[in-house]
């Protein structure tokens, strides 16, 4: 799987050279790409999700972008709004497909570099919140 060119600039600041995990980087990329409210000091929410909350389980990339998901398309409660749960689920299948998994532990060795760590799946991770956020454009 390519880099993505639309993301790779925002990534690469961020996640690749920024030192923020992948969960991170997912909001605060999205953040800037999509001009989210998301206040700087909230992202450190996001901080114990990296390397698949440091035990190789879910993948950070997905858990930052279902934190987005939440903070655009929740008002108060995920259970008072209608949707948010499919959705969710939607999501999840989704980047299932797209990755091949939502484990960090067999995410990373299929798309980890040295160089830019698992930067395809946080581009990945955009991409489908780009047409998730958007879709009912």
């Amino acid at each position: 799987m390519e880099r993505n060119k639309k993301y790779k600039d925002a990534v690469d600041t961020y996640y690749v050279y920024g030192g923020y995990n992948c969960a991170e980087s997912v909001v605060l990329c999205a953040r800037d790409l999509f001009h989210l409210n998301i206040a700087e000091k909230d992202i450190r929410l996001l901080s114990a999700f990296g390397g698949g909350m440091g035990c190789g389980k879910t993948c950070g990339a997905l858990a930052g972008a279902l934190a987005v998901l939440g903070h655009e398309k929740v008002e108060v409660k995920a259970h008072a709004t209608e949707g948010f749960a499919p959705l969710c689920g939607a999501f999840v299948h989704d980047f299932n497909d797209r990755i091949n998994n939502i484990d960090c532990e067999k995410i990373k060795p299929q798309y980890f570099k040295p160089d830019v760590r698992c930067a395809v799946v946080v581009e990945t991770a955009l991409e489908m919140l780009d047409e998730y956020l958007h879709e009912a454009d």
